[in-house]
């Protein structure tokens, strides 16, 4: 039996002294196949980041286990690439330059020739041929994020984590750059965790959605498979008939948890941001 690229298991966070405590994850658990695309969604202050944080290394749970490939995950490693939704570079290095940082930190052995075709390889592949020597500062903000697209697949990784990376991107480049992530993908299957709170990127992208319920003590919910035939075409999806039964689907239950979680709190008088800016609307 093949053993999943990514498990949490009973995982539970929290922040505070014991005595003003706030549980933000409880009792998480899921599995991720190798080379699968699964797509968690979730309202804004449920947790995503922090689940994402596990899952990268960079911050390890109260109680439970991150594994990676069957070994625990202790702390941030190249074989886990995360793409935050900020761009993360470093503004005084060329388009080249941010990216042979990356490259030379995990592949130290490298020659200078292989490095450079290794380079413009990634370079190439998120359409960014010819702007090798611009700076940061002199990219759109859909090209910043293909740069860190770029950087983080230079390194290879296994596992690909993207933590909402589009969302701050305007409507025609995020739908541009969903359809560079597809392709790359589909080229160079990975394993990919997705967070997101778009259910239509969800849909068009992942082969498998997880929803988290709305915090505090925020868990994994129900799970969507997602059978559409690859290669996907966002121009035909909305007259596919599975495409809106799985969107609205997804939108029903994500609006009742929303509903239920609030009743909640207002039985326990508790008082949370409001989760409306990210309110999933049937269509």
């Amino acid at each position: 039996m093949t053993t999943p690229a990514l498990e949490i298991d009973s995982v539970n966070v929290g922040f505070g002294p014991v005595s003003s405590r706030t549980e933000i994850l409880a009792n998480i658990n899921l599995t991720v196949q190798q080379n699968e695309f699964a797509a968690i969604i979730g309202f804004s202050g449920s947790g995503k980041s922090t689940l994402m944080n596990l899952l990268a290394g960079i911050q390890q749970p109260d109680t439970g286990e991150v594994r990676m490939h069957g070994r625990v995950v202790t702390e941030p490693g190249p074989e886990r690439g995360i793409l935050f939704q900020n761009y993360s570079l470093l503004p005084w290095l060329t388009v080249f330059g941010n990216i042979e940082l990356a490259v030379r930190q995990v592949f130290p052995k490298m020659t200078r020739a292989e490095r450079k075709d290794h380079i413009q390889h990634y370079i190439a592949m998120v359409s960014l041929t010819g702007s090798e020597w611009k700076n940061p500062g002199e990219l759109s903000g859909g090209m910043r994020q293909r740069l860190s697209l770029a950087r983080t697949l230079s390194m290879r990784p296994d596992v690909l984590l993207l933590d909402e990376p589009l969302s701050a991107l305007d409507a025609l480049t995020r739908a541009n750059l969903q359809d560079e992530i597809i392709r790359i993908w589909e080229e160079d299957r990975r394993t990919v965790v997705m967070i997101t709170n778009d259910v239509d990127e969800a849909v068009l992208m992942a082969d498998r959605i997880i929803a988290l319920t709305p915090g505090p003590k925020a868990t994994l919910g129900e799970s969507f498979p997602v059978t559409l035939e690859r290669p996907r075409d966002r121009t035909t999806l909305n007259f596919n008939p599975e495409f809106k039964t799985l969107r609205n689907k997804v939108t029903r239950y994500m609006t009742e948890i929303n509903q239920e979680a609030k009743q909640l709190r207002k039985a326990a008088n508790v008082t949370l941001p409001d989760l409306s800016p990210y309110d999933f609307t049937a269509v």
